[in-house]
């Protein structure tokens, strides 16, 4: 009985938001036929499906580049990121030299590096991965520093009391307990790639989603701007559900703990 109430609440979560969601769009088409916006100027949901359905093939095409400008600069960041958050969580010298040039980097907007990268590496995919990396670069090493550092000093102490090594240590203990940090930054980061991508693409491309919506603005093709979006929308939201698929498989005991708690409180 409890396991059935306990997915009957998952359900009313997930149908909240989508009764959410509708409601808003039919709101949406009922004010554009009220008040006569032009298309133009305002498409209603409905003018908006019916350029995905025209555009399917265009708008894909598009997304794929997109997608891979993201995978390519997502796995870079990744990548350097858990490598110099390892070096910053064990080295003195790289906290005290390094740690505060990766904090400073954030307070550069990226818009006014991108025109430098187009100076410096030219047009074509690298800029565009530079970019995504440089984004999601900060939420990865900020998180993953904290949860190495995040070990219980007494439990340590009682592996070692047990004769395990420094390398038993790490992949026994501090592995399990930092990934749930590493998977928040990764979260983040992949939610972010995806303005990341669009910034390089208006910057500079001659393909991608950002570059279609640049494109259409101009010649008033708003409702293939929208469709864009969506498009977008779509992406992020499937990037974002396949990092917290990876993170419940590689940290079963993390969920079943936290199961196991949420059962206790009722």
């Amino acid at each position: 009985m409890l396991k059935i109430t306990m997915k009957l609440n998952k359900s009313i979560q997930w149908l909240i938001p989508i009764g959410i969601l509708v409601v808003l769009m039919l709101l949406w088409e009922f004010c554009v036929w009220v008040t006569d916006v032009p298309s133009w100027q305002l498409p209603p949901p409905s003018a908006i499906i019916i350029e995905i359905w025209q555009s399917f093939g265009l708008l894909w095409e598009h997304t794929l580049v997109t997608l891979w400008e993201i995978l390519i600069g997502f796995c870079v960041s990744l990548l350097i990121g858990l490598l110099l958050a390892g070096c910053i969580a064990y080295s003195q010298l790289f906290q005290r030299s390094i740690y505060p040039i990766v904090i400073t980097s954030q307070t550069v907007p990226i818009i006014a590096i991108a025109p430098l990268l187009l100076i410096w590496v030219g047009y074509g995919l690298t800029p565009k991965v530079i970019i995504v990396a440089l984004i999601c670069f900060y939420p990865i090493v900020v998180n993953s520093v904290d949860g190495l550092k995040a070990i219980d000093p007494d439990m340590v102490n009682m592996l070692r009391s047990v004769g395990a090594s420094k390398w038993q240590v790490f992949v026994k203990l501090q592995i399990p307990t930092a990934l749930p940090f590493v998977f928040s930054g990764v979260k983040i980061g992949i939610s972010v790639s995806v303005i990341a991508a669009v910034i390089g693409e208006w910057v500079g491309a001659s393909s991608g989603l950002g570059y279609l919506i640049i494109y259409s603005q101009p010649l008033f093709l708003t409702s293939r701007v929208f469709a864009a979006i969506f498009f977008l929308a779509i992406m992020g939201i499937s990037l974002f559900v396949t990092a917290v698929l990876v993170e419940r498989i590689m940290m079963p005991w993390y969920f079943n703990e936290k199961r196991s708690s949420a059962v206790d409180r009722l």
